[in-house]
């Protein structure tokens, strides 16, 4: 078994998709998948099948609370567009430190399951690029910069609890 395959944040997400029962391969890939390109580029696949999870900060009634986008890898998210869909004023920027508080998990392998925020799973709100929906098989992050799985889409918005949503312009 790999290292990646050891990790605590692979082993949370294994259990999230078998929780949901999703039935999926994990891939363990010899190169990083940090971005979407990256990750199209090693798994042969076109960018836009790259399920990416963009982590935004919002402003709620307990404060500020993480906002998780997957979007595909050919978009940017459009943060006025959202935020416009959401009824906010804006998204703010998440670092590093912000991401990794609320998911648990480093930049680059940030999946859109197995959230852990104080010790405890997490979901936090979550929207899904609509455009995810044209292809059967879309690859997103499994808590490692060189782990992802395969889901379709369905898939992803029942194990994120998530609203699918235009989030980009493009």
């Amino acid at each position: 078994m790999t290292a990646q395959a050891e990790h605590s944040s692979v082993k949370r997400v294994r259990t999230e998709l078998e929780s949901h029962g999703i039935d999926t391969e994990i891939h363990h890939l010899s190169d990083t998948a940090r971005t979407a390109v990256d990750a199209a580029n090693v798994l042969d696949v076109e960018v836009g099948q790259i399920a990416s999870s963009i982590v935004f900060k919002i402003d709620t009634d307990q404060g500020e609370r993480p906002l998780l986008v997957v979007t595909s890898g050919r978009h940017r998210v459009d943060t006025e567009m959202v935020a416009t869909a959401l009824g906010l004023q804006k998204l703010g920027r998440a670092d590093a430190d912000f991401v990794r508080l609320w998911s648990g998990f480093a930049i680059g392998g940030v999946s859109p399951i197995g959230w852990l925020h104080d010790g405890e799973v997490f979901q936090p709100q979550t929207l899904v690029d609509n455009s995810l929906s044209n292809y059967d098989v879309v690859w997103a992050a499994c808590g490692h910069t060189h782990v992802v799985c395969s889901l379709d889409f369905e898939s992803l918005l029942k194990i994120t609890g998530g609203t699918a949503l235009a989030v980009s312009a493009d």
